[in-house]
């Protein structure tokens, strides 16, 4: 067996032991990574421990330790308090309301990561204080930031309009906008309507007791630990600093003007969340590494035709998002190469297929094996919750490719033309 087509079957193994073992997948994915490094030789164990995503770990472990140090002190839980009572208690206005924020604060700059990090904390604790099922908050967190990932303020909206330049697709900034943005709203607002119908009309309805329950007041430390935040916000969205990188930072600054205590701070980081999806990330860099992603996109590609390469190319490109980086790995890969697939296959509509790639690779972007889905379930402080939640995002954001392509397929060319 070929080193790629190893590295394809011990990722399916690790995917299966996600969903069907009780151990921690984080685990089972770095012993795999091992035993592939034995039967492949190029992938030796420095190269193994070399896959580390050590920047992914750095900006988990930098916004889960901040926001723990907001949950030790208390600072999170009277936030929650009075977003309840913003809510006046009403679990149905929340996934809107996070969805909205997660956008506005995305589609301004600073794009979809820092969007995450800032609005899913407090958004799962929320969602705990109303009993809103954990799931539906941090997909709505995650849509609404990838809604407005791709503004031409973006970074990586930036990203996907020189890319699609580079292939001679110029001038549509707008609909490169529009078109991620309705996705999301869409898939969105059917997850809505389903956990609506599903729990019922009355289950999360307004709760008097929810909405005029007393609040504790505010301390020093308290205020203190919200304008730390802030400060961290600003410096993620204005100044583009890293998340991860900053929010160590900000602890810092808490745990020396002691408005949080080390040892609590410490047992409140997820460090079961974090396990699982840096162990993922490494197994998958090595898949990558491997040629296990080329493999993958060639065996899918050889089944695209003129009538179906839109649909075709938003799976394939769905796919390797939801192990690989969106805005990294698949728009810089992919984009450029429209012209040359379209000549390949003898016609076909450059926009529509770009617009394909755009949508395909980023509505699968709630995996916890992305960046913002490890961000969705490190904000969660319950372990178990957390792997129910790792789960639930990994059948989400699988299935978003078959959804993704559907959609690309009815309506990319339509949408082009417009």
């Amino acid at each position: 067996m070929s080193p790629a087509a190893a590295s394809l079957l011990a990722l399916l193994l690790a995917i299966a032991l996600s969903f069907s073992a009780r151990v921690n997948v984080g685990v089972a994915a770095l012993a795999l990574a091992f035993v592939l490094g034995l039967v492949a030789p190029e992938l030796r164990a420095e190269i193994v421990a070399g896959a580390f995503p050590a920047s992914l770990f750095l900006t988990l472990l930098g916004v889960t330790l901040l926001f723990a140090a907001t949950e030790a002190n208390g600072t999170l839980g009277r936030a929650a308090e009075r977003a309840v009572r913003v809510a006046r208690g009403d679990a149905r206005l929340v996934p809107w309301a996070v969805f909205a924020v997660a956008f506005a604060v995305s589609a301004a700059g600073p794009g979809a990561v820092p969007s995450v990090a800032l609005v899913a904390p407090p958004a799962a604790a929320v969602a705990a204080r109303l009993r809103l099922s954990p799931f539906l908050a941090a997909l709505f967190v995650a849509n609404g930031a990838n809604a407005g990932n791709l503004s031409p303020l973006s970074a990586v909206g930036i990203i996907a309009n020189s890319r699609m330049a580079q292939a001679g697709v110029v001038g549509h900034e707008g609909k490169v906008f529009a078109a991620n943005a309705l996705a999301h709203l869409l898939v969105s607002a059917v997850a809505y309507a389903v956990w609506h119908w599903r729990s019922g009309a009355a289950a999360h309805a307004a709760s008097p007791a929810a909405a005029v329950e007393s609040m504790a007041a505010f301390e020093s430390r308290h205020r203190l630990t919200l304008a730390v935040l802030v400060v961290w916000g600003l410096g993620a969205i204005v100044l583009r600093l890293p998340v991860g990188l900053s929010a160590l930072v900000a602890v810092v600054v808490l745990l020396a003007f002691r408005a949080a205590d080390e040892p609590p701070t410490l047992r409140a980081v997820p460090w079961g969340a974090v396990l699982m999806v840096t162990g993922m990330s490494t197994l998958v860099a090595l898949v990558e590494r491997s040629g296990g992603l080329e493999l993958f996109s060639g065996l899918l590609a050889r089944l695209a035709t003129p009538a179906t390469v839109n649909g075709a190319m938003a799976f394939v490109t769905g796919l390797i998002s939801t192990w690989s980086s969106t805005s990294g790995v698949v728009l810089p890969t992919f984009l450029p190469t429209v012209p040359g697939v379209l000549a390949r296959l003898g016609g076909g509509d450059p926009l529509a297929l770009s617009l394909s790639i755009n949508v395909g690779s980023s509505l699968v972007d709630v995996s916890p094996l992305s960046t913002l889905g490890a961000l969705c379930v490190a904000a969660v402080e319950d372990s178990q919750t957390a792997r129910a939640l790792f789960k639930q995002l990994m059948i989400w954001g699988l299935s978003m490719s078959v959804v993704g392509a559907l959609m690309c397929e009815l309506f990319a060319n339509g949408f082009a033309r417009l």
